[in-house]
């Protein structure tokens, strides 16, 4: 036998429910003046809504209160994604001030994430010349070289720094190209959201400041500083100029965030800044086999490799809109006639003359070809005519070498394993031909597939996972650092 239709009230017609009859006021009663939310599937009779209804609407499909979309919520086309209630709620959005905070790229997130070599990489990335330029600092926490978005140093206190971004931001650093003057971070009120105040303690060698001292090859001291006997001895750091540092600096670039190639910390030490309070000063040397950029060897390599300022995907269309706007409202503003003021007409654009409209343009490395090629060294040419099982997507590879720098993305991308999606470590090549990561192998046959994970080739259960060590040492050697942390 069948138990009753609703467990709350076992179906008793003299006891109100609000589960097998209104919501609103339990009552059964007018059965044939519910209605029915096709989202909840509640009952709700029409003279207890707030305002009643009149009569069952002709529409098939009705929702309740509870159920229905606030027409305010509904982006409508051409309007821009309305803000969730969490963001609503933040200083940026509620804020009476008219300072634009909290739209600019310093406040976006990364769209991908380096992955070839780990965040504690010390050295160059590999892929990334000396010369490439961003547009925006999250470009450059997006290509590994320095991830932090704002902040100046990135490092651990109890490892060292890692990279830095030289920006003009303390008024006595010193620039000479080769070798600058560096003021450690604190010392400011930073309360709220501020991104820079002014000078108002003493700052401490704790924190980054300590990361950087760390790189210097000399024990360390807290109190006096300390001077490397052996400067090219100690960890290297990426350093990155920014345009902002124009200001002090004839090496900075004229746009962007230009990597400068690697640094060693040649010593560091307290003193009284022009601010008043006491500062942590690193003098670094530059220590790179890459030319610099400013300098005429450095320029004609740029030249060679097409480097220019990267910009973000649909950057310039977005600029190139927003200028074809401003010109429009221009124009109408000059036909519109002019207000006057003591007898004189004021002009909205002098002499009538139209502004020119600049946009930049998309410049990339090796763009039609024209970078210098990728330079192979006889050891890579010979391991990889050794490594006969992936010999065609070698020869896929070997195809890109005329493009320079994207021969490296174009090489990352051919051996990515099909589970980590990230660059093969200990590399097993399958009877398929198929290169996947022997970790990654070893965790599908421990969940019992024992087939290809790319092409389901059936492997079998005694299948022997032997490494692709000709393979693996080519990868090392073109991505250097990469397999540290797998």
């Amino acid at each position: 036998k069948s138990g009753p239709e609703c467990k709350h009230c076992r179906a008793d017609p003299d006891k109100e429910c609000r589960f097998c009859s209104c919501y609103l006021c339990g009552g059964k009663q007018d059965a044939h003046m519910q209605l029915l939310c096709d989202e909840c599937n509640m009952a709700y009779h029409i003279y207890c809504l707030n305002p009643p209804l009149s009569k069952i609407p002709e529409d098939e499909d009705w929702y309740c209160p509870s159920c229905k979309n606030d027409s305010n919520e509904v982006v409508k086309a051409g309007e821009k994604l309305k803000q969730s209630k969490k963001k609503a709620k933040m200083p940026s959005a509620s804020t009476e001030s008219q300072r634009d905070w909290g739209k600019g790229m310093a406040c976006v997130g990364r769209t991908k994430e380096c992955t070839i070599v780990p965040s504690n990489h010390y050295g160059p990335i590999p892929g990334v010349p000396v010369g490439t330029t961003w547009k925006f600092r999250v470009q450059v926490s997006e290509a590994g070289v320095h991830r932090p978005h704002v902040g100046g140093i990135h490092g651990r206190s109890n490892d060292g720094a890692y990279s830095l971004v030289l920006a003009g931001g303390f008024e006595d650093e010193v620039d000479r190209g080769d070798e600058f003057t560096y003021t450690g971070s604190g010392g400011r009120d930073l309360s709220g959201n501020k991104r820079i105040g002014e000078h108002s303690f003493d700052q401490t060698l704790t924190h980054m400041n300590r990361a950087l001292a760390l790189n210097c090859d000399a024990p360390l001291d807290d109190k006096n500083g300390a001077e490397s006997k052996n400067w090219r001895a100690g960890k290297p750091v990426r350093v990155v100029r920014s345009s902002k540092g124009r200001r002090i600096s004839k090496y900075a670039p004229e746009e962007g965030n230009r990597y400068d190639g690697i640094y060693k910390v040649v010593k560091y030490w307290p003193e009284i800044g022009k601010c008043g309070f006491l500062v942590w000063r690193y003098l670094l040397r530059r220590d790179d086999v890459e030319p610099a950029p400013w300098t005429s060897e450095g320029m004609e390599r740029s030249k060679k490799l097409g480097l220019s300022v990267q910009y973000p995907e649909g950057y310039l269309e977005a600029m190139a809109s927003k200028e074809k706007k401003d010109k429009v409202k221009k124009q109408t503003v000059k036909q519109e006639p002019t207000s006057q003021s003591n007898g004189n007409q004021k002009r909205t654009i002098d002499d009538g003359m139209e502004e020119p409209v600049n946009t930049p343009k998309a410049m990339r490395m090796g763009d039609g070809g024209k970078g210098e090629a990728f330079q192979l060294t006889q050891e890579q040419q010979w391991l990889i005519r050794e490594d006969c099982m992936n010999q065609k997507l070698w020869d896929e590879v070997l195809a890109s070498l005329k493009e320079g720098p994207n021969f490296l993305k174009k090489l990352e991308q051919s051996f990515m394993c099909v589970c980590c999606q990230e660059l093969v470590y200990q590399p097993v090549t399958t009877e398929c031909l198929h290169n996947v990561c022997k970790s990654c192998l070893q965790r599908s046959f421990r969940a019992e597939v024992f087939t290809c994970p790319a092409c389901r080739y059936d492997l079998g259960k005694g299948y022997t996972m032997v490494p692709n060590k000709i393979l693996q040492t080519l990868l090392d050697q073109f991505f250097p650092g990469y397999s540290k942390g797998r």
